[in-house]
């Protein structure tokens, strides 16, 4: 299924527009200095934590503030759906029957709807990117490709590579990993640094959580720490998931046996996409109730460096 959207997807890519759902600016998360982070559509996996839930689906979603809405009906009046008598007031978007066509979106005067996912060329998201281009000489930064997962676009994103690398950017793509082993690392010869999150080290238990297992993201790491690729790993670290000795301690085990030493950055869980879930209409994962105790932080850190690992907390190393 997974193999099959990716395709499906990149049918889209291949007539030259990719599908993004944020240009976040003046980013520093994601890579060395200030940076532009590019959030693609799409995504292979669906990790019950998700801090981008609106990037998993490669189709547009509709998000609601249902807090904000003032009933001024502004949205069933203009609704194609609604107006039509093919669904009862104000509950179309909540059916199959919504095609996240927008029109509510520009008539709401509170602001409470907007429409996460829109069509984009390389020329326009470059122009955007342009932007920015004072803030990147100033503090060595660059664009990064987040998502979703970048890799789901893989013709666009390398395009959109090719041209940062023309006009001397330097770019970083972020990734899960799971990805057609040729296309992962084509696309790392062509990025200046690559952000690899490690989720945990239990295929079954990766599986329960995100929905596939681990092997090919395993692989894939293994495969590319033989190449000259800049890697940082990231260990986004969630309570009660993969927190624990043994898959901490199988963690450092495998990156201190990767052909070379990598950078590992732990990423403490933070909550902030709880209100996404909310405006998505989604449940909320377990998973996604609890942020990491100082505690247990330090003695993850403490645990991976027993590993030779240059391990720091936080966005960077």
């Amino acid at each position: 299924m997974v193999a099959m959207a990716m395709i499906a997807f990149s049918a889209v890519v291949e007539r030259g527009i990719g599908k993004i759902f944020n240009i976040q600016r003046c980013s520093v998360h994601d890579g060395p200095g200030i940076r532009t982070t590019v959030f693609l559509k799409g995504c292979p996996l669906a990790c019950s934590w998700c801090h981008n839930p609106e990037g998993i689906d490669d189709a547009s979603v509709l998000m609601i503030s249902e807090e904000r809405c003032i009933g001024c009906r502004a949205c069933v009046e203009v609704c194609p759906i609604e107006s039509g008598g093919a669904a009862p007031a104000g509950e179309a978007w909540e059916s199959e029957l919504c095609t996240r066509c927008g029109s509510c979106v520009g008539v709401c005067p509170a602001e409470a709807r907007e429409i996460a996912g829109r069509g984009i060329t390389v020329g326009e998201l470059l122009n955007e990117i342009e932007r920015d281009r004072p803030f990147y000489d100033a503090s060595g930064g660059g664009v990064t490709f987040s998502g979703g997962e970048p890799l789901a676009q893989p013709e666009f994103l390398e395009e959109c590579l090719r041209e940062c690398g023309r006009r001397g950017f330097h770019t970083a793509v972020d990734t899960c990993g799971l990805a057609p082993q040729k296309t992962l690392l084509e696309v790392a010869q062509l990025a200046g640094l690559v952000l690899y999150d490690l989720k945990h080290m239990d295929p079954e238990r990766h599986r329960a959580e995100t929905g596939v297992e681990n092997r090919l993201i395993l692989d894939n790491l293994l495969a590319m720490s033989e190449t000259d690729v800049e890697i940082w790993i990231r260990l986004p670290l969630i309570p009660g998931f993969n927190d624990d000795r043994a898959n901490v301690a199988r963690t450092g085990e495998f990156l201190e046996d990767l052909p070379r030493r990598h950078p590992v950055i732990v990423l403490p869980y933070h909550n902030t996409a709880l209100g996404k879930r909310k405006r998505l209409q989604e449940p909320i994962g377990e998973c996604s109730l609890r942020v990491p105790a100082e505690e247990t932080l330090d003695a993850v850190v403490e645990a991976l460096s027993q590993y030779r690992l240059d391990v720091t907390v936080g966005v960077r190393p």
